[in-house]
């Protein structure tokens, strides 16, 4: 309570103050977007978040290398039921989501509570193309699987479905007399010695020479070097998990490699 002169009447007028229990806190925004190190398609993402939050959307970005994060992102996917990798979009509040990444329209949409519902996917992948000397028959085969794939897959957008070759096309152009041997992926790669990729090395050149037909074969040399130092920055990626374990970093790092091996394996004539 206070004490305040009134100057007309020369009297003192208390006055009551107003109670200040209530204290004001700031509501936290329940849009979140979990990111991991060394995930492409959160890198893919990252410009367009800021855009958004730039232009005054309140999203937190939670990288999942933060235990809190971890655990935030497990009970969130417990509670609504999902189960995505990273980037998921994700509004803590009423579980309206999306996993992976999207274009800045669509996240504008799941930012004014819209459903959004998955993209179109291929129905299974694109049957594996005959080798390089298979019998007439067996391409007779492949071409008519083929087309009832590409037929079956009538619901993906304009710009998938126009990278599709035809099966003639496919079939013309040179193929692999064999599959090339893969390298140690996935949490062995961590763990493989300079031996391993030598010795893996080794065995791509004998299919190298094998499939000399192909075009663009890159240097054996090279891929086994950059092998290494994949799992060397992967080994530099945090703090060492427990045997069996895969850390997030490590997670986003493997993810990222195996994602540049298939193209490599694509771009060998392998599908």
């Amino acid at each position: 309570m206070t004490t305040q002169k009134n100057e007309s009447k020369n009297e003192e007028v208390q006055v009551v103050d107003e109670p200040t229990d209530a204290v004001e806190t700031e509501e936290l925004s329940p849009w979140y977007v979990f990111c991991s190190t060394g995930c492409g398609f959160c890198k893919k993402a990252e410009p367009i978040v800021g855009e958004l939050i730039n232009e005054g959307h309140d999203i937190l970005i939670l990288d999942m290398s933060e235990p809190d994060n971890q655990k935030l992102n497990k009970e969130l996917q417990e509670e609504y039921g999902v189960q995505c990798g990273t980037p998921w979009f994700i509004n803590a509040e009423t579980g309206k989501g999306i996993c992976g990444f999207r274009e800045k329209d669509v996240l504008e949409k799941w930012l004014d509570g819209e459903d959004i519902p998955a993209p179109p996917r291929p129905t299974g992948p694109m049957p594996k193309t005959p080798f390089q000397g298979s019998t007439n028959k067996e391409e007779i085969a492949w071409k008519k699987e083929y087309t009832k794939w590409v037929k079956d897959n009538e619901h993906m957008p304009d710009a998938w479905r126009k990278q599709q070759k035809s099966a003639s096309e496919i079939i013309d152009a040179p193929r692999p007399k064999s599959d090339p041997p893969r390298p140690p992926m996935g949490p062995q790669m961590a763990q493989a010695t300079d031996e391993t990729f030598d010795r893996w090395g080794e065995e791509m050149k004998v299919w190298q020479e094998e499939n000399k037909h192909l075009p663009n074969l890159q240097p054996v040399d090279n891929i086994v070097q950059q092998l290494k130092n994949r799992r060397d920055q992967m080994a530099q990626g945090g703090p060492a998990a427990p045997a069996g374990v895969v850390s997030p970093q490590l997670e986003g790092r493997l993810s990222s490699l195996e994602s540049k091996m298939d193209k490599l394996i694509t771009h060998l004539g392998v599908k």
